[in-house]
């Protein structure tokens, strides 16, 4: 009875569906290899490996370094790696002080490559600029360009309110933001004006000289600025206001005062002193107390 079920084609169609259910089950673990990262079966492999025996781990390795050696020789110079192949000997080249000596598919000053682009690449992204406010209109933009230019002496907190009396609501440091600043200013430097006023300008001032026989003489100056001219001196052992308001007379006539005269805080100016220069016309400009260049006495 048992004969009859099991004869020879019987047997021939089990074996033939055996071999193919074998040989699909082969396939089915190529695809799963191959489609398995290089890192991930190289740590099911370390996990394996702790159930081995010493001389199969030997055996294992053995096999494994010869099997390079022919890849090397036969595998093309430029090796396609993936990052997370180079993810992982930049981790080993971290923590493991002899992966230089180990490494072969690569050189090592590659992963060391390898490791300063990852670095650079994770700062870049760190200081990556992350979206903020809206930008401003082209519009509003060129409203206070506008404004700027027609009113020079407009700074940002007035364009600023004009802005809100239009309906406009942007910040004033957006408005800061988007002004131009004028690279010239608005009115005339110092040096413009000293050359435009230097003619009408002039500066008086004593100092003091000691004699041989211990005596101090003060010397009244009278400086004009438009050539550096002294156009007045004189000598007194003993100045007053009056002495000095009758120099002030001599030194500038009616026809040649200038309209300022600097003059510093000394008690010889006093009110018959201002007296004088204000009934010539002249503009008396007082210079700080103890600011420098100051001649004491």
């Amino acid at each position: 009875m048992f004969d009859r079920w099991f004869t020879p084609d019987v047997l021939l169609a089990e074996n033939s569906v055996r071999a193919q259910t074998t040989r699909v089950r082969t396939v089915r673990e190529i695809i799963v290899v191959s489609t398995m990262s290089p890192v991930f079966i190289a740590l099911l492999a370390l996990l394996a490996s702790t159930f081995r025996t010493r001389a199969a781990q030997q055996a294992e390795i053995l096999a494994l370094r010869h099997q390079i050696a022919v890849l090397q020789q036969s595998a093309p110079r430029r090796l396609r790696l993936k990052p997370s192949d180079r993810l992982l000997w930049i981790l080993l080249s971290r923590f493991w002080p002899g992966w230089r000596r180990r490494l072969r598919i690569v050189q090592p000053d590659t992963v060391v490559r390898w490791h300063r682009r990852a670095f650079v690449g994770y700062w870049t992204w760190k200081s990556r600029r992350r979206p903020g406010r809206p930008a401003v209109a082209a519009a509003i933009r060129e409203l206070i360009q506008t404004m700027g230019r027609a009113n020079v002496l407009w700074g940002a907190p007035r364009i600023h309110g004009e802005l809100l009396k239009l309906g406009i609501n942007v910040a004033p440091s957006t408005v800061g933001k988007y002004l131009r600043r004028n690279r010239r200013p608005p009115s005339q430097t110092w040096r413009p004006f000293l050359n435009n006023h230097m003619k009408q300008m002039a500066s008086m001032d004593f100092f003091t000289v000691p004699t041989a026989w211990f005596r101090v003489l003060f010397v009244f100056v009278a400086l004009s600025h438009a050539r550096r001219r002294v156009v007045h001196f004189t000598v007194t052992e003993h100045p007053t206001e009056e002495w000095t308001a009758q120099q002030i007379r001599e030194a500038f006539p009616w026809d040649e005062a200038p309209r300022y005269l600097i003059r510093d805080r000394d008690a010889r100016f006093g009110k018959e002193v201002i007296a004088v220069a204000k009934g010539m016309g002249i503009e008396e400009v007082v210079t700080a107390a103890r600011s420098l260049g100051k001649i004491r006495t």
